[in-house]
Formats: C-alpha cells, structure tokens, sequence
C-alpha cells in the first residue's frame, strides 16, 4: 500500500496503468483455468449442468452470455442432448409412419374383399333376377299351353259338317251306278291320310213303316261296303241311319198348319263328311267336287 501511495503521488498517470494491467492480467488467468470468465477469480466455479431445453440457454462467463470464445467440445457438450431428442423424434415420426402405412394397408385389403363380396353379390342377384325372368317366361307358357290343352279336349267331341255329297240309286235297285261309284271314288281319294273326320250315312227309301226302313238300311250298307271294300274307308269313321222314306230336311212329326211333310219318292244316299279340326292331322279340310257337293238326287 506504501509503494501504491507513493506511485500514486508521484504520477497518476503511471498509477491508472498498473490498475488497467492487474485487471487483465485477472480475466486472462480466469480463462486459462476453466475456459470461461469468472468475476471472481480466487473462488472455481463448478460446471452447469446440461441443458436439454433450446428455450432457456444458460449465461456463461463474465460477459453475462455464452462465450464467443467458447471451444468445439463445450459446444459439443451443449448439443448432444439436443441431438438426442431430435433422434428420439425422428424415431416415433418414423414408426407413426408404419403405424399409418400398415393401418392405410389393412383397411385397403378390407376395401378390396368388401368391394369383391359386394361384386359377386350383384352377380348372385343379376342371376337370380335372370332365373327369375325365364321362369315367369316359362310359366306364361305352361300357362298358354294348359289354355290350349284344354281347349283341345273340350272341342275332341266337336264336330262340323264341312261337306255333303248325295248318292242315286234306282227304285227297288241295290246296285251302284257308274256315276255313284265316281262320286264314293273322287270322296275316298280326298280322304287319304287325313285324320279328325266322321262320314254321316243317311239312307233314304219309298214304302211305307218297315219295308222303307228295311230297303234304306240295304241302301247304305251297299255304300258303306263299297268305301271299305275299294277305297280302305276304316268303318269306325262312317256312322249310318236307315230313315226310311222320311225326308232328312224335315222330322217326321213336324207339320205346318194342316200340310203334313211329304214322304220320298226316291232312293238314295246321303253323306256328311263331319270334321273336328283340332284331331285332323294337318288341319286341312278334305274338300269335294262341286257335283259331288251339289248334286241332285233324282
């Protein structure tokens, strides 16, 4: 203290020298020590812990603030906690990424087998809305053909007199004449290879009660016999009636006012080709000759 009074008064100018040397002097043995200012130099300071925050940095040395002058290693220091939780991140942002990825996956796979089910379930229905049309189409048709069916059974014993063809013979004579047996000949080949058809006999005789009945009867044997004989006419398709000498255009019993109807005075034969065109074979109708079909009898 003596010599610093004693430079002090001597030359102030000397004295503020030696003070501005002590105090370098003091910060560069600071930073020698720790690597970090320090304002007091006779007391170590421990080291700070890391910190592992961005947010809050830690003050360093004597300037109040982290050291421009600070070496790599402290910066180091100071960083790998940083580092570690940038890996940390990086690693849950990594498996959150398969995380999604296999989720994304799944419910894709998901997608695909409900989008397969739903296909193949528009298939099953286009095929049963398929079956379903055939088979209204094929019951409209069981039904049309039951409809037609019956409507064939109902009209088997229907028939309808298509033509008719009148045979001569001479009183008290049994034979068939030339033209007749034209007339029966021209009838047979019309009737070949048809089905569905009946031949209506009626055979007509003068005389009076039985005799009449009994020569008409005669009459149209000798034309039913003719057909079978010649012409191969099945006899189940000819149905005959002996009338006698009772006209066929008016019944016995009718009469008009005091007129009674007027018996024959001619044999012959009279035949009706009857058909039933749902049993005919190809639904043609046998036709006869305008004289067969509008022949006079005598």
């Amino acid at each position: 203290m003596t010599v610093y009074a004693t430079i002090r008064r001597t030359s102030p100018s000397l004295c503020a020298l030696l003070a501005l040397a002590s105090a370098l002097s003091i910060s560069a043995v600071a930073q020698t020590a720790d690597g970090t200012s320090n304002p007091t130099p006779s007391v170590t300071q421990p080291s700070p812990a890391p910190q592992t925050s961005l947010s809050a940095p830690p003050k360093e040395g004597f300037w109040g603030k982290v050291n421009p002058f600070a070496r790599k290693k402290w910066v180091n220091r100071r960083l790998d906690p940083i580092k570690g939780q940038l890996n940390e991140l990086d690693e849950v942002t990594a498996k959150n990424s398969r995380d999604i990825k296999d989720v994304d996956s799944r419910a894709q796979v998901g997608i695909n087998k409900a989008q397969t089910t739903a296909d193949q379930a528009n298939q099953v229905a286009t095929a049963a809305g398929e079956q379903a049309g055939k088979a209204g189409t094929i019951a409209v048709q069981a039904t049309g053909k039951v409809d037609q069916l019956n409507g064939t059974v109902n009209g088997l014993d229907k028939y309808a007199e298509k033509n008719t063809v009148s045979i001569a013979f001479k009183n008290g004579s049994l034979v068939l004449s030339a033209a007749a047996k034209e007339q029966l000949d021209d009838l047979a080949t019309k009737l070949t290879g048809h089905q569905g058809y009946l031949l209506e006999v009626e055979a007509h005789a003068p005389g009076a009660g039985s005799v009449g009945i009994q020569n008409s009867g005669k009459l149209a044997e000798a034309v039913k016999r003719y057909l079978v004989t010649q012409h191969e006419i099945p006899v189940y398709r000819m149905h005959s009636v002996a009338l006698g000498n009772v006209a066929n255009n008016v019944p016995a019993t009718e009469t008009t006012g005091d007129v009674k109807a007027k018996p024959v005075r001619t044999s012959y034969v009279e035949l009706r080709l009857m058909e039933n065109s749902l049993a005919a074979q190809d639904g043609s109708t046998p036709r006869l000759s305008p004289s067969q079909s509008g022949a006079e009898r005598p």
